[in-house]
């Protein structure tokens, strides 16, 4: 039985898909949060939140990691761990490198900190060759209009530091760009109350379908798990409506996908003890890379994987943080395809009609996660104002994708927000 240090988890799924994993494992875990109430809140009524079930409960400025780490050592003195993670972007670097302080199972710090940052990605993977859309990063806003106009409209606004498509925007002209600047600079602080960088990050518009390369990497070899597509929607905004496992795509495409998620991982050194979601956009000039995020997979997709190939990624990401071989062994589960679809508010106001009870009894339907009427709702503008979501899985083809559709075109007609 292994020993985890947990610092910090998203507060979504992965918070009990984590707690769940290194649990059946046989592991126990201590998990470090400087704020226990923030995850809290999004337990069920009347249940204990799955982070509650760490051995120990440690509340540190886990924002400061000069200060961290040696608190870390301290507790390691007395707790002895075996292994450092996080499922949360925010502290994947601080996690890597309280791992390397310790001297146990760590991916590169500099890599993961490197792909946390959208920009310094972007210039890593310019310099290895590997393709991305045309790029600028710039903080005055001479400076990144000039450069919007070198590029040219329409093109992609982005933060460099922050995730679930959290300020991300499409832009056809200078009065949006400025804008969508203008709204950035409205937001310093994320939600873990780490100040944000100023910079602001331009990128080509992308045209094609979105998929992303689920690999795991130990002892210096990548393994390719599948790979996810995505759909879109909520222009001007890229909100991740839904995603299918595996993508509906030729050979030849998948095999171009593949192989530019793994010329990216190597150019950015992260291609030992880690768990990668590489997201791939399929244009008419080949695949181009749009990021690299050195953590499982997040709005279901590693449950997604799970169903059609048995393979537990969430399981990996824990074997590797402990320095073992993970258990990437596919089984037949009876699945050839399997998709969840998001239920994204459209409209800002009090959500007073929405039930899902007929789905929950469909054979095919494997997830019905829905939000209780009463909810303050706002239209989404990012991955987190989802109201819910469905997932199915099928026995045959890529059947699952129109499956889920279907059911969550039912679900909008009976949804009132006013």
């Amino acid at each position: 039985m292994a020993h985890l240090l947990v610092v910090e988890s998203w507060v979504g799924s992965m918070s009990r898909l984590l707690p769940r994993a290194i649990q059946e494992g046989g592991h126990t875990f201590t998990f470090l949060t400087r704020d226990l109430h923030h995850y809290l809140r999004t337990a069920p009524e009347g249940a204990a939140h799955p982070l509650l079930g760490a051995r120990n409960v440690i509340t540190a400025d886990t924002n400061e990691p000069d200060a961290l780490l040696p608190l870390v050592a301290r507790l390691h003195e007395v707790l002895g761990f075996d292994g450092v993670l996080t499922s949360c972007d925010y502290y994947l670097p601080t996690a890597a490198l309280a791992a390397e302080r310790l001297g146990l199972p760590a991916p590169d710090a500099a890599a993961v900190r490197d792909a946390c940052r959208k920009d310094t990605t972007r210039r890593v993977l310019e310099e290895a060759g590997v393709p991305g859309p045309r790029f600028a990063v710039h903080e005055e806003w001479a400076r990144i209009a000039a450069a919007a106009r070198d590029i040219g409209y329409p093109l992609v606004v982005k933060p460099v530091d922050l995730c679930a498509g959290m300020y991300v925007r499409r832009v056809d002209d200078e009065a949006q760009l400025a804008a969508a600047v203008a709204a950035l600079a409205d937001f310093p602080i994320n939600a873990r109350g780490q100040r944000r960088a100023p910079a602001v990050l331009l990128e080509e518009l992308l045209d094609g379908p979105e998929v992303s390369v689920e690999t795991v990497s130990h002892a210096g070899a990548v393994q390719v798990v599948g790979v996810t597509d995505k759909s879109i929607g909520g222009a001007p905004a890229f909100i991740e409506t839904g995603h299918m496992f595996p993508a509906a795509l030729t050979a030849a495409e998948a095999d171009d996908a593949v192989r530019t998620a793994l010329d990216a991982l190597k150019a950015l050194g992260l291609t030992e003890g880690v768990v990668a979601h590489t997201e791939i956009k399929l244009t008419p000039a080949g695949p181009r890379v749009v990021e690299v995020n050195p953590r499982p997979a997040g709005n279901r997709i590693t449950e997604l994987v799970r169903h059609v190939t048995g393979v537990d990624l969430v399981a990996a990401f824990v074997d590797v943080a402990l320095g073992r071989a993970p258990d990437l062994r596919r089984t037949d589960t009876g699945l050839r395809s399997a998709a969840v679809g998001f239920l994204v508010p459209e409209s800002t106001g009090t959500l007073t009609a929405l039930d899902g009870t007929g789905l929950r009894s469909l054979p095919d339907v494997l997830e019905v996660e829905l939000v209780a009427p009463g909810r303050q709702v706002r239209a989404a503008g990012s991955n987190n104002e989802y109201l819910g979501h469905v997932m199915v899985g099928a026995p045959d083809g890529t059947g699952a994708r129109a499956r889920v559709e279907g059911l969550l075109g039912e679900l909008r007609s009976g949804l009132v927000i006013r």
